[in-house]
């Protein structure tokens, strides 16, 4: 399937095309529609078939359609820094042609403070 039977927006399928994107992965087929629908879903695949991508494009044309200037418009939590930083800079290219933007906030931990006493 082709990104554009989805109906996104044409800034974000400029994206979409530059980040050289051309047929959705079957997981980004199943998950894509049913985001765009307004229904939550939990997907489980194997690194490397678009899950990144399945679930930031639909958040990413709701946005585009809803826009309001200088609000958060989303928030997406993931459990490890290396993912947030992954999926910021994911964000990043898909939004290029956009007024989106993300930045990738994270917090380590010092091993010490762990120490009990």
């Amino acid at each position: 399937m082709k990104f554009t039977a989805f109906n996104f927006l044409p800034e974000l399928l400029e994206g979409i095309e530059a980040s050289n994107y051309e047929t959705a992965t079957p997981v980004q087929e199943q998950v894509i529609p049913s985001i765009l629908s307004g229904r939550d879903i939990i997907a489980s695949a194997q690194t490397g078939t678009g899950k990144t991508a399945a679930f930031l494009l639909p958040v990413m044309n709701q946005l585009l359609k809803n826009h309001v200037d200088g609000k958060v418009g989303a928030l997406i939590i993931v459990p490890t820094r290396e993912l947030a930083i992954q999926i910021s800079q994911h964000m990043e290219g898909l939004s290029y042609f956009s007024h989106l933007s993300a930045i990738a906030i994270y917090r380590g931990n010092d091993a010490q403070s762990f120490v009990a006493e």
